[in-house]
């Protein structure tokens, strides 16, 4: 059972990195300021500073922030979804959503790094890895299922056959290296057209509809993962 002060700390944490996520919007992540989040909160600096230590540990806390929101966007997505190839095509589309959503947040945690700051491994790692062994698992679970066609037609050199092991070993699937090498170029894809869109460089006018490219795109990878397009499986 929570005393009342730990109650009250919780409640200012969640206004500290509320105001933190309102700063991300209107000023971006270079010029966060714990000053400017006291000011808002209504408290002296020195009265943050017992809440957050500095400028790089709200830089932390709201990274975390916004792997785990997007990791739960992605996993509230796939609830009910069975189908490895449907599922990989839910989590792709929760990814875009969230991006959209949030773009500040995207940026913050996929686009330019924050100059001089950098994200402490032990403490973001976890979190964002969420979505990408989302997809490794789903990829896992099509594999086992005969779900994926064979493709293996360009060679895994010795030196990332060694990194594909640890990843293996690390995220605990069972994946060929061809498969697993077909789903790091996968994941980069998703992100990068996710990218693309959130950061505005297709330009302003080069497609009416912005979600059927990236529904074409979203079935290129899903093809370039190995799963059968659904057309082709129906017959």
């Amino acid at each position: 059972m929570t005393t009342p002060r730990a109650r009250a700390r919780a409640r200012t944490m969640d206004d500290i990195l509320r105001i933190g996520r309102e700063h991300l919007a209107t000023e971006g992540a270079a010029a966060l300021s714990l000053r400017a989040v006291a000011r808002d909160l209504g408290v002296v600096s020195s009265a943050v500073y017992r809440y957050v230590a500095s400028r790089d540990e709200l830089l932390t806390l709201l990274v975390i922030d916004a792997y785990d929101d997007l990791g739960n966007t992605v996993d509230e997505a796939l609830v009910d979804v069975h189908d490895p190839a449907e599922r990989f095509r839910e989590l792709g589309r929760a990814v875009r959503g969230w991006a959209l959503r949030e773009p500040a947040r995207y940026a913050l945690v996929f686009g330019s790094p924050v100059p001089g700051y950098h994200a402490p491994a032990e403490r973001t790692t976890e979190p964002g890895t969420r979505v990408v062994t989302h997809l490794v698992r789903i990829l896992a679970d099509a594999h086992a299922a005969g779900a994926l066609t064979a493709r293996d037609t360009v060679a895994v050199s010795d030196t990332l056959a060694a990194d594909l092991r640890r990843i293996r070993r690390d995220l605990a699937v069972d994946l060929p290296d061809e498969v697993l090498a077909r789903g790091v170029l996968v994941w980069a894809g998703l992100f990068g057209t996710v990218s693309f869109e959130v950061f505005g460089q297709y330009g302003t006018d080069t497609f009416a509809d912005p979600t059927a490219i990236f529904e074409h795109h979203l079935a290129v990878l899903a093809e370039s993962a190995g799963f059968i397009p659904a057309q082709r499986a129906a017959r």
